[in-house]
């Protein structure tokens, strides 16, 4: 299993964030065929109330890596890729691994 990982930094305005994410970005990345799971998470302020290091974080899960060329390669991959600057103002960072 290849899971590809989004982590946002905190955005300039975090409801727009929050806005476009859900109703535009989000449905995106819906339509990219061969993603096996899905999974987002906000994160909470630390103990002592500061602020997390990151944002949000967005994982996406693939059967392999030709599965995660062939889906990121594709028209659906390459809008939810291209759509990242819309919203994620604080800047993001990108990885792919191998799970387990």
């Amino acid at each position: 299993m290849i899971k590809l990982t989004v982590l946002y930094n905190h955005p300039e305005d975090p409801a727009a964030f929050e806005s476009y994410y859900a109703s535009t970005h989000m449905p995106l990345v819906g339509k990219i065929q061969g993603v096996v799971n899905a999974e987002v998470t906000k994160f909470l302020p630390e103990a002592d109330g500061s602020n997390p290091a990151y944002y949000r974080l967005a994982e996406l899960y693939f059967e392999s890596p030709e599965s995660l060329q062939q889906s990121m390669g594709s028209d659906e991959g390459q809008a939810t890729a291209a759509d990242l600057p819309n919203f994620a103002t604080g800047g993001f960072k990108i990885m792919v691994g191998m799970v387990g």
